[in-house]
């Protein structure tokens, strides 16, 4: 059941919602200026290596926060002409509220907010998330960073170049195998060897290949200079 937030309710559910997620966070806010605990949490989501997007709307970034972007590696973000709303969505929930991800509102402004659960709000979530996704594809991409995938041998073959529209359409329904395995509660190595059983991917000399049938289930390939190959996939996907 939805939850109406105050001040100190929307700071509370906002450092649970970004400390509790594990698999993908998503916070969408027009100005951006975080204090401290909000920086050392996502700092930590980082080194976990959570699938973390923000989308901010003011171009107007302080020196030191777009120096303390570039130090995550796996944040990306993006910006979003026009952009007012304020909603901050994980796998678990989501808050909509009149607050900024902005240090000044969150200590002086009275602000008001709504919290609902992706389980028991399902429907209110399911709404909330399609919005989310519309704005991360009009969002035009500032800075983008990939995550490592354990437990899967190289990839021979050259990547096919990616269009950049495709990662902010379809990333934050897609997951790494690493990710799709942990929401599964299955080590890496077991879902590699599932997705081989299931003709979704195949090894061949030692090196594995996306399937034509592995691309039909919703499977793409990724490359990274700094992290190398990896496999994302539907967060529904069915073995």
């Amino acid at each position: 059941m939805a939850k109406f937030l105050d001040t100190t309710g929307v700071n509370f559910y906002l450092q649970n919602l970004i400390k509790e997620a594990s698999v993908q966070l998503v916070l969408v806010s027009p100005y951006l200026q975080l204090n401290d605990r909000i920086r050392e949490l996502l700092e930590d989501k980082n080194r976990m290596k959570i699938d973390v997007r923000i989308v901010y709307g003011k171009v107007e970034l302080r020196p030191d926060e777009i120096t303390w972007l570039r130090g995550l590696d796996l944040v990306r973000t993006s910006f979003c002409k026009n952009l007012h709303a304020k909603c901050y969505m994980s796998e678990h929930g989501c808050i909509v509220t009149s607050m900024n991800l902005y240090e000044f509102s969150q200590v002086n402004n009275n602000e008001m907010g709504i919290y609902f659960d992706a389980t028991d709000d399902r429907q209110l979530y399911s709404d909330a998330k399609d919005e989310v996704q519309r704005i991360l594809r009009v969002s035009e991409t500032v800075r983008m960073s990939a995550e490592r995938v354990e437990d899967l041998p190289a990839v021979a073959i050259e990547p096919p170049p990616v269009p950049k529209a495709s990662s902010s359409e379809k990333e934050f329904d897609k997951l790494t195998t690493s990710k799709l395995a942990k929401q599964m509660g299955v080590r890496t190595k077991e879902l590699s060897n599932q997705l081989i059983a299931a003709g979704l991917v195949e090894n061949r000399e030692g090196k594995t290949y996306l399937t034509a049938k592995g691309k039909a289930a919703g499977g793409e390939f990724r490359t990274s200079q700094r992290f190398g190959p990896y496999f994302i996939w539907p967060t529904d996907l069915k073995l």
